[in-house]
């Protein structure tokens, strides 16, 4: 039917994002596995944020965008048709990290003010879709609240990461670098990713768990606290004033989304017969949102108490590689099966394939890149807060391996799609 063939994924669009967020992972951790000093360098600062990029930007924005074109139709409601637009955006998307990353490397930053113009023009335009999208579509009023301020706190990321690099207006930004950075990347990080994770998560955790959908205005609670703790935040991290009432708000959205995770988990549903037991990438899922509490706990003592170097270094590894990055892992584990299935369905004409979803993916493959996952984080938290280079260069290695064990994964779910089994027409 043609309202159904609206919400099939397009076929080859978000592969293309993964396979370039899964580029800018692996690159990241293979650098720093190598040049575990970069952080404390002489001239490694700049070189540093590149990897930085590589992740926020090329691991978690990719995955963002290229899991909207999956997550819209089958879980939002939206059509997410690949457009010769969207494929413009996805190049651009990719020739505009490249750029920003090189700049960065090099300290060229007016080449990272134009690679950013081709990474925010790309994240505008899905953004419009998917806003567009969501208008029409019938969620939840908190749901939607959620994605439309993710998009607005993504552009205002840009526009800020713009200004820091142009400076257009003299207004010497670089003699405080730090407060700057710090205000730049909790935007990013908190009122992109998470706000984006807290919107989507509502639709699409009862269906890994599977439960049922929550409704009711009280989804808006968390969007609302989270918008108000980040812009707060940054605006006092900005002015070097007291950031603990914004940091309160911001953890109190944290407590409500959870709130309503523990709701969920309470009206489970059966689980699939063929669900492979155990559940590896929901393991992985859940094992990143304790890794979110206990960024939210050193956030807290953060903002409480005195800061130091160790704990600012495990503060931002725990929140951005053990929460924000591990949950994209998670995420992708169940989502990757479900894009193949529907792939399949569409090369076949809309007849269902002879494999289900869920027998998709490769239990041991899933089982090692949680284990590397749990092994190499860690390393890398205790490795960065102590600056010992040796235990720096393990943990890199490790989630460098985990990376790559994924992406094989991927692939062999999307090659495992089109194999059909003996005695199947």
């Amino acid at each position: 039917m043609p309202g159904r063939r609206s919400l099939i994924p397009p076929a080859t669009l978000p592969i293309a994002y993964f396979g370039l967020a899964h580029l800018a992972l692996a690159a990241a951790f293979a650098v720093l596995a190598f040049r575990p000093d970069l952080p404390t360098a002489p001239g490694g600062g700049t070189r540093f944020t590149a990897l930085l990029h590589l992740v926020t930007l090329g691991w978690i924005s990719g995955s963002i965008l290229g899991a909207l074109y999956i997550v819209g139709p089958l879980a939002l409601g939206v059509p997410m048709r690949a457009r010769a637009a969207d494929w413009l955006a996805c190049g651009a998307f990719g020739v505009g990290l490249a750029g920003m990353v090189a700049g960065f490397w090099s300290g060229r930053f007016a080449m990272v003010a134009t690679g950013a113009t081709g990474v925010l023009g790309a994240v505008t335009w899905v953004g419009g879709r998917t806003v567009a999208g969501i208008r029409k579509a019938r969620l939840p009023r908190g749901v939607s609240l959620h994605i439309t301020l993710a998009f607005l706190n993504v552009a205002l990321t840009g526009l800020s990461g713009l200004v820091m690099a142009l400076d257009p207006l003299g207004l010497q930004l670089s003699s405080r670098p730090l407060r700057w950075n710090a205000a730049h990347a909790h935007v990013g990080v908190l009122g992109w990713a998470c706000m984006m994770i807290f919107g989507v998560g509502y639709r699409l955790v009862p269906m890994v768990v599977p439960a049922a959908m929550p409704t009711g205005a009280s989804l808006a609670i968390s969007a609302i606290l989270l918008q108000a703790g980040t812009l707060g935040l940054s605006v006092s991290l900005l002015g070097g004033w007291d950031v603990r009432p914004w940091g309160a708000l911001a953890l109190a959205a944290f407590a409500s989304f959870f709130a309503h995770v523990r709701r969920m988990l309470r009206s489970r549903r059966p689980p699939p017969a063929d669900l492979p037991r155990p559940d590896w990438s929901t393991r992985h899922t859940f094992f990143a949102l304790s890794c979110g509490l206990l960024a939210g706990v050193l956030g807290g003592v953060l903002a409480f108490g005195e800061g130091s170097s160790p704990l600012i270094w495990a503060y931002g590894i725990t929140g951005l590689v053990g929460f924000v990055a591990q949950l994209v892992v998670g995420i992708q584990g169940r989502l990757l099966p479900l894009h193949a299935w529907y792939r399949e369905m569409q090369r076949l004409d809309g007849a269902p394939p002879p494999i289900s979803a869920h027998g998709l993916g490769s239990t041991g493959a899933a089982r090692a890149t949680f284990v590397l996952w749990l092994a190499g984080f860690p390393a890398l938290v205790g490795g960065m807060a102590s600056r010992l280079d040796p235990i720096v260069t393990a943990g890199a290695a490790l989630l460098l391996a985990a990376t790559l064990v994924n992406a094989w994964h991927a692939r062999a779910i999307l090659v495992r799609a089109r194999h059909r089994p003996a005695g199947a027409r």
